[in-house]
């Protein structure tokens, strides 16, 4: 969901000196592996990890010695999603998308989606919560796999409407329609039998798992790799999948202007976040408040 903060466009250079919100390592020949260095917030989007991923990801696509890449998060979580408590402050937009209305959505939707367009295969190894932000990372990756406990979801309905809709696509009309409407979240092995995601695996083996994974895909000569990464996003256009998504972001628009989005918007200012998501998901007795 949107962090609904003043945020503009800039250059890339107003986000300098945030390099260790990204760890870069290559743990295997043809392996680049990209881990979002937030623990303490549970690597929380902010701009310039954003950024930064989006930066990496590009780098090791013009990398001729690399064949694939791998996202994860560092801690306890993958990612919690958008950075709602004022990362953002003082950084700009990691790159341009036009103003007006929708802004937001459409520019996390742009960036993620880009990842589409890379020609080499992007990894998504996803532990502990992948919530509302850090779905959508996952999603656009090409193959995800994940911890057996983990927690895909998207909260931000319950207060909200996502900035990605991607739900329909990948996990059907039904279960879409229930995370929808309650805001809750599914488990690794639920993700995988649903179709969200290629393989579950415990979580204290899934590095290993992803690195052997991984190293058979650079097996592959990474030309035919390529074509064949598009040869499966093609059918998925053509099917309306980008379509649907890019129109998606205008209801995200129209969704900030309802009672209940500028209802919780005042909570946060008035109680602070972490009260105002203690009290939405309270009722429902998950996430923040199923820990305490």
């Amino acid at each position: 969901m949107s962090d609904y903060g003043e945020s503009n466009n800039g250059i890339a250079s107003e986000n300098e000196g945030a390099t260790d919100v990204l760890l870069i390592d290559d743990p295997l020949p043809g392996v680049r592996r990209l881990t979002m260095n937030r623990p303490e917030k549970r690597n929380s989007l902010i701009h310039p990890l954003r950024g930064a991923i989006l930066e990496a990801l590009r780098e090791a696509d013009m990398d001729p010695n690399i064949k694939v890449s791998i996202i994860r998060g560092a801690g306890p979580s993958f990612s919690a999603g958008y950075d709602l408590a004022g990362g953002n402050e003082g950084y700009a937009l990691p790159f341009f998308s036009a103003d007006g209305e929708g802004q937001w959505p459409r520019h996390v939707t742009e960036g993620w989606m880009s990842i589409w367009d890379l020609a080499k295969p992007v990894i998504a190894q996803v532990h502990g919560y992948c919530l509302a932000g850090g779905s959508e990372l996952a999603t656009c990756c090409d193959l995800v796999y994940i911890a057996e406990d983990a927690q895909m979801g998207y909260p931000a309905t319950r207060f909200g409407v996502p900035d990605m809709h991607f739900h329909t696509w990948f996990l059907g009309m039904r279960r879409a329609m229930e995370m929808m409407m309650t805001g809750d979240s599914i488990s690794g092995l639920e993700a995988v039998a649903e179709g969200w995601a290629n393989r579950a695996f415990p979580e204290d083996i899934l590095d290993n798992e992803v690195l052997k994974i991984a190293e058979r895909i650079t097996k592959t000569p990474s030309d035919l790799t390529q074509l064949n990464k598009r040869v499966v996003h093609r059918q998925m256009e053509i099917m309306g999948l980008r379509t649907g998504i890019r129109a998606g972001t205008e209801l995200c628009a129209l969704g900030i202007h309802t009672e209940s989005m500028q209802q919780f918007i005042g909570k946060i200012k008035d109680k602070g976040l972490t009260e105002a998501l203690s009290e939405r998901d309270g009722e429902y007795g998950d996430y923040r408040t199923s820990e305490s």
